[in-house]
Formats: C-alpha cells, sequence, structure tokens
C-alpha cells in the first residue's frame, strides 16, 4: 500500500534523482518523489548558479555572487528578490508564500533562508530552511 501512494505521489509531484546525489540503503541512486522531490528541486534552483547548465545556461538562483557581501538588510533584500524571481521561473510546482533572509544567530557571516510555499496540485504548505555564508 505504501508503494503505491510513493507511486501516486510521484506522479502528482515528479520524481528525480535525489539532492544531493547519494547511494540508498539498497545499493542504488537515491530518488525522491513528492514533496520531497520538490524540497531537493528548490534546493538545485538556489545552488545553482546561471551559467553551469550549458543547455539551460540562465538556469539557477545566482546567490553565489552574494558571497562576499556584508550581512546585511539590504543584502539580505537583494537575495530575498533573486530566490523569489528563481523559484517563481522555475519551479511550477509551487506558489510561494514568504521569503525571510535574516542574520544567522550563532554566525555572524552567515544568514538563515526560510521558504514559505504552497503545493499547487493540493494547496498543502511546507517550508525549506538554508543558511547561506556571506562572509562580509
Amino acid at each position: 500500500m505504501q508503494t503505491q501512494a510513493k507511486m501516486n505521489e510521484g506522479r502528482l509531484f515528479g520524481q528525480g534523482i535525489g539532492f544531493p546525489p547519494r547511494i540508498g540503503s539498497d545499493g542504488r541512486v537515491a530518488w525522491s518523489a513528492g514533496p520531497a522531490n520538490i524540497r531537493d528541486s528548490i534546493r538545485v534552483i538556489l545552488l545553482t548558479e546561471p551559467g553551469e547548465r550549458l543547455m539551460l545556461p540562465s538556469f539557477g538562483g545566482g546567490l553565489q555572487r552574494f558571497l562576499f557581501e556584508p550581512n546585511i538588510v539590504t543584502t539580505h533584500r537583494l537575495i530575498q528578490q533573486h530566490i523569489t524571481q528563481a523559484l517563481e521561473h522555475w519551479e511550477p510546482r509551487i506558489r510561494l508564500q514568504s521569503v525571510i533572509v535574516e542574520p544567522d544567530a550563532g554566525d555572524p557571516q552567515a544568514a538563515v533562508i526560510t521558504i514559505d510555499y504552497k503545493l499547487v496540485a493540493t494547496g498543502a504548505g511546507d517550508r525549506i530552511s538554508m543558511t547561506m555564508k556571506l562572509t562580509g
């Protein structure tokens, strides 16, 4: 029964190689399906720089440009804009609810990114958070 549910999630939301690429417990390449596949896709979009993919040269979030920028509100707003534009363009399976970028309380050279979104297919809400080093 659980396999059937995973197959339906894969059909509804898509499936692909898990990110980061890894070997599963069965010794094969690990796959992600359903909402996990969407979370993986968001990470891929944000961690890919435009120009890295030969067949899709504009694909990616372009966040590396902020690597040596100061950890200030202006930088946070620019990161927020880049994330919003990239996800609205490259991930049609979600509707963004909010993108929040704020200083990491434990690391003065990092920012915490929190993305709240709804799945288009079901309306279910989800959240992804990640830390981005700025070292500015």
